[in-house]
Protein backbone atom coordinates (compact mmCIF):
# COMPACT_ATOMS: atom_id res chain seq x y z
CA UNK A 1 0.00 0.00 0.00
CA UNK A 2 1.58 3.29 -1.11
CA UNK A 3 1.80 6.12 1.39
CA UNK A 4 -0.30 9.23 0.82
CA UNK A 5 1.02 12.57 2.00
CA UNK A 6 -1.91 14.39 3.59
CA UNK A 7 -2.48 18.03 4.54
CA UNK A 8 -5.28 19.43 6.67
CA UNK A 9 -6.49 23.01 6.30
CA UNK A 10 -8.09 24.16 9.56
CA UNK A 11 -6.49 21.54 11.78
CA UNK A 12 -7.21 23.33 15.08
CA UNK A 13 -11.00 22.85 15.02
CA UNK A 14 -12.95 19.83 16.17
CA UNK A 15 -13.17 18.24 12.72
CA UNK A 16 -9.48 18.90 12.06
CA UNK A 17 -8.54 17.25 15.34
CA UNK A 18 -10.83 14.32 14.59
CA UNK A 19 -9.13 13.90 11.21
CA UNK A 20 -5.77 13.66 12.98
CA UNK A 21 -7.12 11.12 15.48
CA UNK A 22 -8.35 8.90 12.65
CA UNK A 23 -5.49 9.41 10.19
CA UNK A 24 -2.76 8.57 12.69
CA UNK A 25 -4.14 5.02 12.64
CA UNK A 26 -4.44 4.88 8.83
CA UNK A 27 -1.74 2.60 7.39
CA UNK A 28 -1.58 4.44 4.05
CA UNK A 29 -1.32 8.02 5.36
CA UNK A 30 1.47 10.33 6.44
CA UNK A 31 0.25 13.61 7.96
CA UNK A 32 2.62 16.00 6.22
CA UNK A 33 1.21 19.49 6.81
CA UNK A 34 -1.29 21.19 9.11
CA UNK A 35 -2.70 24.71 8.88
CA UNK A 36 -4.30 26.91 11.54
CA UNK A 37 -4.18 30.67 11.05
CA UNK A 38 -4.53 31.88 14.65
CA UNK A 39 -2.38 29.07 16.04
CA UNK A 40 0.34 29.11 13.37
CA UNK A 41 3.81 28.45 14.72
CA UNK A 42 2.53 26.30 17.58
CA UNK A 43 2.68 22.50 17.91
CA UNK A 44 -0.64 20.69 17.61
CA UNK A 45 -0.23 19.41 21.17
CA UNK A 46 -0.55 22.98 22.45
CA UNK A 47 -4.03 23.17 20.95
CA UNK A 48 -5.10 19.57 21.63
CA UNK A 49 -2.92 18.03 24.37
CA UNK A 50 -4.12 14.50 23.54
CA UNK A 51 -1.70 14.59 20.58
CA UNK A 52 1.40 15.18 22.73
CA UNK A 53 2.69 11.65 22.08
CA UNK A 54 2.58 12.10 18.29
CA UNK A 55 5.26 13.52 16.01
CA UNK A 56 3.05 15.94 14.06
CA UNK A 57 4.12 18.83 11.83
CA UNK A 58 4.00 22.34 13.24
CA UNK A 59 0.87 24.38 12.54
CA UNK A 60 1.32 26.84 9.66
CA UNK A 61 -0.63 29.54 7.87
CA UNK A 62 -2.15 28.68 4.48
CA UNK A 63 0.45 30.87 2.77
CA UNK A 64 3.29 28.97 4.42
CA UNK A 65 1.98 25.50 3.64
CA UNK A 66 3.77 23.79 0.74
CA UNK A 67 1.38 21.71 -1.36
CA UNK A 68 4.08 20.28 -3.64
CA UNK A 69 4.51 16.99 -1.71
CA UNK A 70 0.81 16.66 -0.85
CA UNK A 71 -1.40 13.97 -2.41
CA UNK A 72 -4.64 14.53 -0.46
CA UNK A 73 -5.93 17.75 1.06
CA UNK A 74 -8.66 17.81 3.70
CA UNK A 75 -10.23 21.23 4.10
CA UNK A 76 -11.88 21.94 7.45
CA UNK A 77 -12.16 25.71 7.06
CA UNK A 78 -15.38 27.68 7.63
CA UNK A 79 -17.76 27.98 4.70
CA UNK A 80 -17.11 31.02 2.56
CA UNK A 81 -13.34 31.04 3.09
CA UNK A 82 -13.02 27.55 1.65
CA UNK A 83 -13.89 28.52 -1.92
CA UNK A 84 -10.92 30.79 -2.51
CA UNK A 85 -8.54 28.56 -0.52
CA UNK A 86 -9.37 25.46 -2.57
CA UNK A 87 -9.40 27.36 -5.85
CA UNK A 88 -5.84 28.52 -5.11
CA UNK A 89 -4.78 25.04 -3.98
CA UNK A 90 -6.05 23.30 -7.11
CA UNK A 91 -4.56 25.96 -9.36
CA UNK A 92 -1.21 25.43 -7.63
CA UNK A 93 -1.46 21.64 -7.84
CA UNK A 94 -4.22 20.30 -10.15
CA UNK A 95 -3.44 16.67 -9.29
CA UNK A 96 -4.55 17.08 -5.66
CA UNK A 97 -7.38 14.97 -4.32
CA UNK A 98 -9.51 17.22 -2.11
CA UNK A 99 -12.18 16.42 0.47
CA UNK A 100 -13.94 19.56 1.69
CA UNK A 101 -15.66 19.38 5.08
CA UNK A 102 -17.28 22.82 4.80
CA UNK A 103 -20.62 23.50 3.12
CA UNK A 104 -19.05 25.22 0.11
CA UNK A 105 -19.16 22.34 -2.37
CA UNK A 106 -22.23 20.39 -1.30
CA UNK A 107 -24.80 22.17 -3.46
CA UNK A 108 -24.67 21.63 -7.21
CA UNK A 109 -26.67 24.72 -8.19
CA UNK A 110 -24.87 28.07 -7.64
CA UNK A 111 -28.25 29.76 -7.20
CA UNK A 112 -29.06 27.44 -4.31
CA UNK A 113 -25.75 28.24 -2.66
CA UNK A 114 -26.31 31.99 -2.97
CA UNK A 115 -29.87 31.68 -1.64
CA UNK A 116 -28.90 29.70 1.46
CA UNK A 117 -25.51 31.21 2.26
CA UNK A 118 -26.14 34.82 1.37
CA UNK A 119 -23.40 35.43 -1.19
CA UNK A 120 -22.34 34.40 -4.66
CA UNK A 121 -20.14 31.32 -4.93
CA UNK A 122 -16.55 32.38 -5.60
CA UNK A 123 -15.42 29.20 -7.37
CA UNK A 124 -18.39 28.14 -9.56
CA UNK A 125 -16.19 26.08 -11.88
CA UNK A 126 -15.16 23.93 -8.92
CA UNK A 127 -18.71 23.81 -7.58
CA UNK A 128 -19.87 22.24 -10.84
CA UNK A 129 -17.03 19.70 -10.64
CA UNK A 130 -17.54 18.66 -7.02
CA UNK A 131 -19.23 15.36 -6.14
CA UNK A 132 -21.55 15.10 -3.15
CA UNK A 133 -19.65 12.81 -0.80
CA UNK A 134 -22.33 10.51 0.61
CA UNK A 135 -20.44 7.32 -0.13
CA UNK A 136 -23.30 4.85 0.20
CA UNK A 137 -25.25 6.79 -2.45
CA UNK A 138 -22.59 8.26 -4.77
CA UNK A 139 -19.72 5.78 -4.46
CA UNK A 140 -19.09 5.39 -8.21
CA UNK A 141 -18.90 9.15 -8.84
CA UNK A 142 -16.71 9.70 -5.77
CA UNK A 143 -14.22 7.12 -7.06
CA UNK A 144 -13.61 9.35 -10.12
CA UNK A 145 -13.68 12.68 -8.30
CA UNK A 146 -10.92 15.20 -7.73
CA UNK A 147 -13.06 17.28 -5.34
CA UNK A 148 -15.63 15.84 -2.96
CA UNK A 149 -17.99 17.92 -0.84
CA UNK A 150 -18.39 16.07 2.46
CA UNK A 151 -22.08 16.09 3.49
CA UNK A 152 -23.35 17.80 6.62
CA UNK A 153 -23.85 15.77 9.79
CA UNK A 154 -27.63 16.21 9.90
CA UNK A 155 -27.97 15.38 6.22
CA UNK A 156 -25.84 12.25 6.42
CA UNK A 157 -27.99 10.95 9.26
CA UNK A 158 -31.24 11.69 7.47
CA UNK A 159 -30.30 10.80 3.90
CA UNK A 160 -28.97 7.36 4.79
CA UNK A 161 -32.40 6.61 6.24
CA UNK A 162 -34.51 8.27 3.55
CA UNK A 163 -32.80 8.00 0.15
CA UNK A 164 -33.51 4.26 -0.32
CA UNK A 165 -37.16 4.76 0.70
CA UNK A 166 -37.68 7.75 -1.58
CA UNK A 167 -35.92 6.04 -4.50
CA UNK A 168 -38.18 3.00 -4.07
CA UNK A 169 -41.28 5.25 -3.99
CA UNK A 170 -42.17 3.55 -0.71
CA UNK A 171 -43.18 6.70 1.19
CA UNK A 172 -45.25 9.80 0.52
CA UNK A 173 -42.59 12.45 -0.18
CA UNK A 174 -45.09 15.23 0.52
CA UNK A 175 -45.43 14.20 4.16
CA UNK A 176 -41.86 13.69 5.41
CA UNK A 177 -41.19 15.24 8.84
CA UNK A 178 -37.66 15.21 10.30
CA UNK A 179 -37.04 15.97 13.98
CA UNK A 180 -33.28 15.95 14.59
CA UNK A 181 -30.96 16.61 17.56
CA UNK A 182 -27.26 17.46 17.55
CA UNK A 183 -24.52 17.45 20.15
CA UNK A 184 -22.58 20.61 20.98
CA UNK A 185 -19.53 19.92 18.79
CA UNK A 186 -21.72 20.47 15.73
CA UNK A 187 -21.46 24.20 16.48
CA UNK A 188 -17.65 24.21 16.20
CA UNK A 189 -14.94 25.14 18.69
CA UNK A 190 -15.05 28.94 18.51
CA UNK A 191 -16.10 30.65 21.75
CA UNK A 192 -19.77 31.67 21.63
CA UNK A 193 -21.95 32.85 24.51
CA UNK A 194 -24.79 30.60 23.42
CA UNK A 195 -22.48 27.58 23.73
CA UNK A 196 -21.46 28.20 27.35
CA UNK A 197 -22.17 25.31 29.72
CA UNK A 198 -24.66 27.33 31.74
CA UNK A 199 -26.48 28.33 28.55
CA UNK A 200 -27.05 24.80 27.25
CA UNK A 201 -26.95 22.34 30.14
CA UNK A 202 -30.11 20.90 31.70
CA UNK A 203 -32.29 21.65 28.70
CA UNK A 204 -32.44 21.65 24.92
CA UNK A 205 -33.95 23.83 22.22
CA UNK A 206 -34.76 24.05 18.54
CA UNK A 207 -32.80 26.47 16.39
CA UNK A 208 -32.80 27.77 12.79
CA UNK A 209 -36.41 26.61 12.67
CA UNK A 210 -37.70 26.47 9.11
CA UNK A 211 -34.45 27.79 7.66
CA UNK A 212 -31.51 25.55 8.60
CA UNK A 213 -28.93 25.47 5.80
CA UNK A 214 -28.74 21.68 5.74
CA UNK A 215 -32.30 21.77 4.39
CA UNK A 216 -30.84 22.65 0.99
CA UNK A 217 -28.85 19.41 0.96
CA UNK A 218 -31.92 17.41 1.93
CA UNK A 219 -33.93 19.02 -0.87
CA UNK A 220 -31.17 18.36 -3.41
CA UNK A 221 -30.49 14.72 -2.61
CA UNK A 222 -34.07 13.64 -1.94
CA UNK A 223 -35.19 15.30 -5.17
CA UNK A 224 -32.51 13.39 -7.07
CA UNK A 225 -33.68 10.14 -5.48
CA UNK A 226 -37.34 10.87 -6.23
CA UNK A 227 -36.84 12.27 -9.72
CA UNK A 228 -38.93 15.29 -8.78
CA UNK A 229 -38.82 18.12 -6.23
CA UNK A 230 -38.97 17.04 -2.58
CA UNK A 231 -39.09 19.57 0.26
CA UNK A 232 -39.31 17.82 3.66
CA UNK A 233 -40.05 19.51 6.96
CA UNK A 234 -36.83 19.63 8.99
CA UNK A 235 -36.28 21.00 12.50
CA UNK A 236 -32.87 20.77 14.26
CA UNK A 237 -32.34 20.88 18.03
CA UNK A 238 -29.28 21.40 20.21
CA UNK A 239 -28.87 18.94 23.08
CA UNK A 240 -26.29 19.05 25.92
CA UNK A 241 -24.04 16.20 24.83
CA UNK A 242 -20.65 16.47 23.17
CA UNK A 243 -21.17 14.16 20.20
CA UNK A 244 -24.01 12.71 18.21
CA UNK A 245 -26.88 13.26 15.79
CA UNK A 246 -30.24 11.64 16.43
CA UNK A 247 -32.91 11.97 13.74
CA UNK A 248 -36.51 10.83 14.23
CA UNK A 249 -38.29 10.74 10.88
CA UNK A 250 -42.05 10.43 10.40
CA UNK A 251 -43.22 8.98 7.08
CA UNK A 252 -46.32 7.55 5.47
CA UNK A 253 -45.53 4.03 4.30
CA UNK A 254 -45.84 0.39 5.30
CA UNK A 255 -43.41 -0.24 8.20
CA UNK A 256 -42.43 -3.79 7.23
CA UNK A 257 -41.82 -2.77 3.62
CA UNK A 258 -39.67 0.20 4.68
CA UNK A 259 -37.61 -1.99 6.98
CA UNK A 260 -37.08 -4.56 4.22
CA UNK A 261 -35.92 -1.88 1.77
CA UNK A 262 -33.41 -0.43 4.24
CA UNK A 263 -32.17 -3.84 5.39
CA UNK A 264 -31.65 -4.98 1.79
CA UNK A 265 -29.99 -1.70 0.76
CA UNK A 266 -27.43 -1.78 3.56
CA UNK A 267 -26.91 -5.52 3.91
CA UNK A 268 -23.38 -5.29 2.48
CA UNK A 269 -22.51 -1.77 3.63
CA UNK A 270 -19.70 -1.74 6.21
CA UNK A 271 -20.79 1.35 8.13
CA UNK A 272 -24.61 1.21 8.18
CA UNK A 273 -26.53 -1.18 10.42
CA UNK A 274 -30.30 -1.60 10.16
CA UNK A 275 -31.59 -2.96 13.44
CA UNK A 276 -34.18 -5.74 13.69
CA UNK A 277 -37.71 -4.50 13.06
CA UNK A 278 -39.06 -2.49 15.97
CA UNK A 279 -35.71 -1.87 17.69
CA UNK A 280 -34.66 1.69 18.50
CA UNK A 281 -31.03 2.87 18.05
CA UNK A 282 -29.16 4.90 20.68
CA UNK A 283 -26.60 7.62 20.02
CA UNK A 284 -24.24 6.23 22.68
CA UNK A 285 -23.83 3.08 20.57
CA UNK A 286 -22.10 4.96 17.73
CA UNK A 287 -20.06 7.51 19.73
CA UNK A 288 -16.49 7.78 18.43
CA UNK A 289 -17.17 5.44 15.48
CA UNK A 290 -17.91 5.75 11.76
CA UNK A 291 -21.07 3.68 12.09
CA UNK A 292 -24.71 4.62 11.54
CA UNK A 293 -27.55 2.71 13.18
CA UNK A 294 -31.08 2.85 11.79
CA UNK A 295 -34.29 1.59 13.37
CA UNK A 296 -37.76 1.20 11.88
CA UNK A 297 -40.74 1.24 14.24
CA UNK A 298 -44.44 1.05 13.30
CA UNK A 299 -46.65 3.91 14.44
CA UNK A 300 -49.89 2.99 16.24
CA UNK A 301 -51.73 4.24 13.16
CA UNK A 302 -51.74 1.91 10.17
CA UNK A 303 -49.59 2.94 7.24
CA UNK A 304 -47.41 5.31 9.26
CA UNK A 305 -43.79 4.65 10.19
CA UNK A 306 -41.14 6.11 12.45
CA UNK A 307 -37.57 5.77 11.13
CA UNK A 308 -34.76 6.65 13.56
CA UNK A 309 -31.15 7.20 12.49
CA UNK A 310 -28.12 8.06 14.60
CA UNK A 311 -24.39 8.66 14.08
CA UNK A 312 -21.44 10.52 15.59
CA UNK A 313 -21.45 14.00 14.08
CA UNK A 314 -17.64 14.30 14.22
CA UNK A 315 -16.94 10.89 12.68
CA UNK A 316 -19.51 9.57 10.18
CA UNK A 317 -21.03 13.06 10.13
CA UNK A 318 -17.72 14.76 9.30
CA UNK A 319 -14.12 13.52 9.60
CA UNK A 320 -14.75 9.77 9.42
CA UNK A 321 -16.85 10.16 6.31
CA UNK A 322 -14.10 12.41 4.88
CA UNK A 323 -11.57 9.60 5.39
CA UNK A 324 -14.06 7.16 3.85
CA UNK A 325 -14.29 9.49 0.84
CA UNK A 326 -10.49 9.66 0.60
CA UNK A 327 -10.29 5.87 0.63
CA UNK A 328 -12.75 5.64 -2.27
CA UNK A 329 -11.10 8.46 -4.23
CA UNK A 330 -7.67 6.86 -3.83
CA UNK A 331 -8.81 3.29 -4.59
CA UNK A 332 -8.05 2.08 -1.06
CA UNK A 333 -10.21 -0.42 0.83
CA UNK A 334 -13.11 1.73 2.02
CA UNK A 335 -12.90 0.69 5.66
CA UNK A 336 -9.17 1.41 6.05
CA UNK A 337 -8.48 3.29 9.27
CA UNK A 338 -12.17 3.45 10.17
CA UNK A 339 -13.04 0.23 11.93
CA UNK A 340 -12.86 1.56 15.50
CA UNK A 341 -15.89 0.49 17.49
CA UNK A 342 -18.01 2.90 19.49
CA UNK A 343 -16.83 4.16 22.88
CA UNK A 344 -19.29 2.81 25.43
CA UNK A 345 -19.98 3.64 28.15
Amino acid sequence: MDTLNVAIYGASGYTGAELIRLLTLHPAVRITALSAESNAGRPMADVFPQFSALDLPMLQTLKELDLDPIDVLFCALPHGTTQTALKAALEAKPSLKVVDLSADFRLADPKDYAAWYGHKHLAPELQSEAVYGLVEVHRAAIAKARLTGNPGCYTTTVLLALVPLVAAQAIDVERIVIDAKSGMTGAGRAAKMGMLFSEVSEGFHAYSVGKHRHTAELDQELSIAAGRPVTPTFTPHLVPMNRGIYATIYADGDPMRLHTILADTYAEEPFVTVLPFGEVPQSRHVRGSNFTRIGVVPDRRAGKTIVISTLDNLVKGASGQAVQNMNVMCALPETTGLQQLALFP
